[in-house]
């Protein structure tokens, strides 16, 4: 589903700062697969999911994702294709305060013009799939940790994305809300999703539902393990 083709990120190229951040990255990542990129701090793993989701343009080389290129789109369609196919999970889950939970899944799909009855429909299917529904109208600054958690969740899918995408999700977690956590992507996987989450994590890359390993150090992918 996604074929990256000699992958390079460069920041502040042609300066005294130049830093070479991803290197000539070969990779694919089959669809309705989980897929961990696993590296210390500074691997480069963080920069080539954030190339994978379309939220940083590659330097060099090509993506492709089902056989489509689109590294050389427009912005306005690289746009559209990000909030279209993708779902994203940040580290610290970046939930708005000061509005409820039900506001906070619902803020991805505004720009696709979706009737509001029909995502508030879709929004309650979803909190009530993570079991946190009689949150919906609870402001996110009330939720537990697990609350907050599954709630990032809910508003990574609320655009039904094809591949979800998280960066270092369980970092601020303690063991059981990690577990929880991939409990929650290995249910994203059964649904056909493709899931691909850059960790440190061994609660993540020893998860059993995970498929391959894609060990990465100084920007280069040291060896892909396939999980069995």
């Amino acid at each position: 589903m996604i074929q990256l083709d000699n992958i390079r990120k460069v920041f502040n190229e042609d300066t005294a700062h130049e830093m070479t951040a991803v290197n000539g990255i070969q990779l694919h990542i089959a669809r309705g697969t989980l897929t961990v990129l696993k590296g210390p701090s500074g691997s480069g793993k963080t920069t080539l999911l954030s190339v994978i989701g379309g939220m940083a343009r590659p330097t060099a080389g090509r993506i492709l994702l089902s056989g489509r290129e689109i590294t050389s789109l427009p912005e306005r369609f690289l746009t559209m294709i990000r909030r279209t196919t993708f779902g994203f999970i940040f580290q610290h889950f970046n939930l708005i305060k000061g509005i409820s939970v039900l506001e906070n899944v619902m803020l991805p799909a505004y720009p696709s013009g979706v009737d509001r009855s029909s995502l508030v429909q879709r929004a309650h299917k979803l909190l009530s799939l993570f079991g946190i529904d009689d949150k919906a109208q609870a402001k996110v600054q009330w939720l537990s940790g697990g609350e907050a958690q599954r709630a990032a969740v809910c508003r990574a899918l609320i655009n039904d994305p094809a591949v979800l995408i998280a960066d270092e999700p369980t970092a601020h977690l303690d063991t059981v809300l990690s577990r929880e956590f991939m409990e929650s992507m290995s249910l994203i996987k059964s649904q056909g999703r493709t899931v691909v989450i850059a960790s440190h994590d061994p609660i993540v890359y020893e998860w059993p539902s995970v498929d391959s390993v894609v060990e990465m150090r100084d920007g280069l992918i040291v060896h892909p393990e396939a999980m069995q």
